[in-house]
């Protein structure tokens, strides 16, 4: 009698042990899921000042339509990425992805900002000014975003690789996921705006 409540106890608690697991790997993986959420907001705020900002500026440099196009190019890679990515956020392939597209996109508006210092006139523009300006200013929510992201990231993965969360993780699949990394230098700053 007394062997059957001890078994009882120890299954008692090992069931409790799992169903927390499980309970905190599904929370956790809901932050990063909503942490990721938060950067494809910001992320879709960026997509959208681009064409006004490609307009503005193609009033100005008519002899730079290649520039023009390759950012136009970029953010629709970019958009793809982001939309691929918010489907799975954590994806390894998809997160790999979005990174290189981001760094392509930052080197392309970096391109163009170098460019517009040689356009008094564009520099001079007032919607020009305020485009640059909310840009710059996406550009620090991405950064913050992609931070949270990240720590959300960390914290799932550091949760479903201690023990006893592991063996809970491994036998219900809740996979690894991966960081939002900044890819190239271009990602890590935000363009340059002098005016």
């Amino acid at each position: 009698m007394g062997i059957l409540i001890f078994q009882g106890v120890v299954i008692a608690i090992v069931a409790m042990i799992a169903i927390t697991s499980y309970n905190d790997l599904v929370k956790y993986r809901n932050r990063y899921k909503n942490a990721y959420s938060q950067i494809d907001v910001q992320l879709q705020r960026r997509y959208d000042l681009i064409p006004n900002l490609v307009e503005t500026a193609k009033g100005y440099m008519k002899h730079e339509k290649e520039t023009l196009e390759t950012v136009i190019a970029a953010r629709k890679s970019a958009i793809n990425a982001s939309s691929h990515a918010a489907q799975n956020p954590g994806d390894p392939q998809a997160m790999g992805q979005l990174g290189n597209a981001e760094a392509a996109l930052s080197g392309a508006l970096s391109r163009l900002m170098v460019i517009s210092e040689s356009y008094p006139e564009l520099k001079a523009d007032r919607s020009m000014s305020q485009l640059m300006e909310e840009l710059s200013s996406t550009e620090n929510r991405i950064a913050f975003a992609r931070q949270a992201f990240n720590d959300a990231i960390t914290l799932y993965n550091t949760k479903r690789e201690v023990f006893p969360s592991n063996l809970v993780a491994n036998a219900f699949n809740f996979a690894s996921a991966d960081l939002l990394e900044e890819v190239a230098p271009e990602v890590k700053n935000a363009p340059r705006v002098s005016f």
